[in-house]
């Protein structure tokens, strides 16, 4: 049992990083990153293929039977026209979409199955999702820090060149330039972490059986936060903001994640 949930954890590793790596093609255009997210995608669909070939070769039919083999085999129908599609297409907004879907149907399916084979296994994988969904919101939250303060340091920098003071602090600060791209690359490592969080966290809240619903104020904030970052990439790359007028956005989004996180946790039904 270990090294089931061992190699579906592992599944689901692989199908987040697939996740993330898709994110930065979407954005840059990047055949490199089109390239290591595919590989990594064909090779979750090398293990499902192996688990839906064993479970054939057991069972002697397709399982589709139950509506736990039923998410399984979608899934593997997810990945495979992920694939078809990006051999035939470049289609970076369509790959990084599917591939959030299909994370989404792997993770229902990973806990289903726990439940099925060994309900023994539930509480620590529980624990375990759990875990993921509070790091990979703190990652997020600590790379949107790390963007907020660079915009800061921009502005700072600006100013004293406007005024033609502080050239001896000037050398210790990158330039302009510099500091708002490193302010967008934090941003870009961050937004696809907390999707993945609220995605996860989910699906924790709905299997556990706490009371959760979508109007609770930590949820909506979380998505908020989650929007107003996405609507900073879509000015920055799409609209070509770059400078002060991006930068002010970066600065409101952040205060808008520092009332999520300390005003609208207190608020929460199911967050402590």
């Amino acid at each position: 049992m270990f090294a089931d949930r061992f190699l579906q954890e592992s599944m689901l590793l692989l199908y987040g990083f697939t996740v993330i790596i898709y994110f930065i093609d979407f954005l840059y255009h990047n055949r490199k990153a089109n390239r290591i997210a595919f590989w990594l995608l064909a090779m979750v669909w090398l293990f499902q293929t192996i688990f839906l070939l064993t479970e054939i070769w057991q069972t002697s039919s397709i399982p589709i039977q139950t509506l736990n083999d039923g998410l399984y085999t979608y899934t593997w129908i997810i990945i495979t026209f992920s694939l078809i599609v990006h051999r035939m297409f470049r289609l970076e907004f369509f790959m990084f979409f599917i591939s959030v879907f299909g994370f989404f149907i792997m993770v229902i399916h990973t806990l289903r199955s726990m439940q099925i084979t060994d309900s023994t296994q539930i509480p620590l994988v529980l624990d375990e999702m759990l875990f993921a969904h509070i790091v990979l919101a703190l990652v997020s939250y600590g790379l949107f820090t790390i963007s907020f303060i660079l915009a800061c340091l921009y502005y700072m920098q600006y100013k004293f060149l406007k005024m033609k003071k502080g050239y001896k602090w000037l050398r210790r600060f990158q330039d302009l330039e510099g500091l708002e791209k490193r302010a967008f690359q934090s941003i870009v490592l961050g937004e696809p972490l907390l999707l993945l969080s609220i995605i996860i966290g989910v699906v924790w809240a709905y299997m556990t059986g706490t009371e959760f619903y979508w109007g609770d104020s930590k949820t909506l904030g979380s998505i908020i936060v989650f929007i107003i970052y996405a609507g900073y990439l879509y000015m920055r790359i799409q609209q070509g903001y770059k400078g002060k007028a991006i930068l002010s956005w970066n600065i409101f989004a952040f205060l808008i994640l520092l009332i999520n996180f300390f005003l609208f946790n207190s608020l929460s039904n199911f967050h402590m």
